[in-house]
């Protein structure tokens, strides 16, 4: 049986979504069948160390709208686990990072989950896991004042593309690493159906491959929804194309 799937991103918004944005998002999506909105990180403005005591408004703004989950990005972290939670308590979808772990073994659950599943009504399977750029690892300094270390995404995304791919149809790796470093993902991770990217800004007006494996990335600051469309024939991808809907007139 054939299908459409389509997945509508952003990513690096530094708290620059409208109102006015967020509704033309959402009444995108709404137009849709098979869709799924994602993010690709640094969603809030808050700098690494700063918190916004309340929480950020943009999460909530993004959970009106609709979207189903983002990577977490280097604004999105903080080295306190209450302060990290507190930057990402707004957040009525999946924050995603594979790629971070606890210092120490607590026990505890992280304040982030590594991937999900999205199953839509048509039945496809749609798994999403996310990466973001190391902030703190075992080499730094600042791993004495850090809840939390990072690993490398590159060698994360290999584990859980093996843990995702017999489970899924369709498999996204969500980064907030640079195009520099998605590049060398994709190419190592030809399993990959789809790698949506954020924390260098690029505007690629339409999928770049690198294999067979489309990269995309849509900016910052709002400037653009992209929208990616993707064939299956059964769970075989047939087709990727994408095209990025200018947000800021």
């Amino acid at each position: 049986m054939t299908q459409t799937l389509h997945i509508l991103h952003t990513n690096d918004f530094h708290n620059h979504l409208t109102p006015e944005q967020a509704q033309f998002i959402a009444k995108t999506k709404a137009g849709l069948d098979n869709v799924i909105l994602l993010d690709a990180g640094d969603a809030i403005s808050a700098g690494n160390i700063g918190v916004r005591v309340g929480g950020e408004p943009i999460l909530t703004l993004m959970s009106e709208t609709g979207y189903d989950a983002m990577t977490m990005g280097n604004r999105e972290f903080h080295v306190a686990d209450t302060l990290l939670r507190t930057k990402i308590n707004r957040a009525a979808f999946p924050i995603l990072c594979a790629n971070i772990r606890w210092r120490e073994d607590r026990g505890e659950t992280l304040p982030v989950v590594p991937s999900f599943i999205k199953t839509l009504p048509s039945g496809l399977r749609v798994g999403i896991f996310g990466v973001t750029v190391p902030m703190v690892t075992d080499r730094m300094k600042a791993r004495h004042i850090s809840a939390f270390l990072f690993d490398d995404p590159l060698v994360v995304a290999r584990r859980e593309i093996e843990r995702l791919r017999p489970e899924v149809d369709v498999l996204i790796a969500l980064t907030h690493i640079g195009v520099k470093e998605d590049r060398r993902m994709v190419a190592a991770c030809p399993e990959l159906d789809l790698l949506i990217g954020g924390h260098t800004h690029v505007v690629l007006e339409e999928p770049e491959r690198v294999g067979e494996v489309p990269v995309v990335q849509a900016g910052w600051f709002g400037h653009y929804l992209g929208h990616v469309t993707m064939t299956l024939d059964g769970a075989s991808v047939q087709s990727v194309t994408g095209r990025l809907m200018p947000l800021k007139g």
